[in-house]
């Protein structure tokens, strides 16, 4: 009997972005954020995947919720770009 084993990164990335924004970051370290490793290495599987036309439709899930996050991310530094170069 196989057991699957269902893999939250999307959540997982949630997490560690929420976990960083509550410590009260400072625009500079925002900037610099990335998320670890891990999920870093599970985007580029699922978009290797994409681009060779072998996701499952689980994958295409995580993988859109992954670019979702990471638009929300990309934003959030934008803004905070803004605010660093109109304090200067």
């Amino acid at each position: 009997m196989e057991i699957e084993v269902m893999f939250a990164p999307p959540k997982q990335l949630f997490d560690e972005i929420t976990d960083f924004l509550a410590t009260a970051p400072t625009t500079e370290a925002l900037i610099a954020y990335t998320p670890s490793g891990t999920l870093v290495e599970r985007l580029d599987s699922l978009l290797a995947l994409n681009e060779s036309g072998n996701l499952t439709d689980e994958e295409r899930t995580e993988l859109e919720e992954f670019l979702r996050l990471n638009h929300l991310l990309k934003m959030v530094k934008l803004k905070a770009q803004l605010l660093q170069s109109s304090d200067t």
